[in-house]
């Protein structure tokens, strides 16, 4: 294997590969969710424990996946991939009902308006179950992955959740 595949395969394919897709979305979809999800409603008077704590253990998260090879080769590897797409997909269709259907009885109720804040927890659970090392030479604790997850999470949530309950 050549120096240059040798570089993309340690640097690139890591398990922050994973989450590309998720941002993708995002960015492409954001602007069509209902007015309820805009940055000018989403946003509004949320402390800023909770802003700052989500989106610096988003970015923590996020650092941590790419220190983390990504191999699908073990029996758990096979089932953390099947996890995160099962996630993913489910994931992508809360959104979708959001933005086709934003009238429904789903959509209007905490568990609809919060799914996409709690479904992350089943892909970013996959992408735990695919990383069984780091990039540097400290022992891998899968633990450290799964804290960062956890927190994101909990803030994630509790931001929705308040969003939810200003708007009913």
């Amino acid at each position: 294997m050549n120096s240059i595949a040798r570089l993309f395969k340690r640097y690139f394919l890591n398990c922050f590969v994973l989450m590309l897709p998720v941002l993708i979305w995002n960015i492409i979809f954001s602007s069509k969710l209902p007015e309820n999800y805009q940055p000018e409603v989403f946003l509004r008077d949320i402390p800023d424990f909770i802003t700052y704590g989500e989106n610096a253990s988003r970015l923590v998260l996020f650092v941590i996946a790419y220190l983390m090879p990504l191999h699908i080769s073990t029996k758990r590897e096979q089932i953390g991939l099947s996890i995160y797409l099962a996630g993913l997909l489910l994931y992508f269709v809360s959104w979708s009902i959001l933005i086709y259907f934003p009238k429904s009885i789903w959509s209007t109720t905490v568990v609809g308006f919060s799914a996409p804040a709690y479904l992350p927890a089943i892909w970013i659970a996959g992408i735990s179950l695919l990383g069984n090392s780091f990039y540097f030479n400290l022992p891998f604790r899968r633990w450290i992955f799964i804290t960062a997850a956890i927190i994101f999470l909990a803030f994630h949530i509790s931001h929705t959740i308040m969003v939810y309950d200003a708007l009913n």
